[in-house]
């Protein structure tokens, strides 16, 4: 998704970032480990790449944010506490600092040449992409799963409802 609005990418920034807050929440400094296979990324790299990714991605952009060492945290709660507050500080600083005729202008984004409403779309697509390997690996880690876009398993219970097959 490309943006053409401030105001409807800093309300879609909130909401998704919140869903992510959820899911960052439920992890256990245990579960920080957990990956499919050896050569792949454990869930705490993942969290991390999330959080790191907000402030490296739009620092490229020139806005004041801060770029986050690359280094994981061990603490499962350092890593959620850093995610709330790289989120809050993105939407803070475009708030601040762009109009809507920025969302057209051009930066280079990893040899490439985006628009920033291009660019503010990526970011949120990046985040909703690794949140759902995130939930996968929270899954096969024995954690409970926070409900993002609807209920998860474990919620329609308190619907009075089970959890749809299909």
């Amino acid at each position: 998704m490309t943006y053409a609005s401030v105001k409807e990418f800093v309300a879609d920034w909130r909401d998704e970032s919140a869903k992510t807050a959820l899911v960052m929440a439920a992890l256990t400094d245990a579960s920080l480990e957990r990956r499919v296979g050896p050569e792949d990324r454990t869930l705490g790299r993942i969290a991390w790449h999330v959080v790191h990714t907000v402030g490296e991605m739009m620092s490229r952009t020139g806005l004041p944010v801060e770029v986050l060492p690359e280094k994981v945290p061990a603490s499962a709660a350092a890593i959620a506490a850093a995610q709330r507050k790289a989120a809050e500080g993105l939407a803070t600083a475009v708030e601040g600092a762009w109009k809507d005729a920025d969302l057209l202008l051009e930066d280079d984004m990893y040899g490439m040449r985006w628009k920033r409403g291009m660019t503010v779309g990526g970011l949120i697509a990046h985040e909703i992409h690794h949140r759902g390997q995130m939930t996968v690996l929270m899954r096969q880690a024995g954690l409970r799963v926070p409900g993002v876009y609807g209920p998860a398993r474990e919620e329609w219970a308190g619907f009075g409802m089970p959890a749809p097959e299909v």
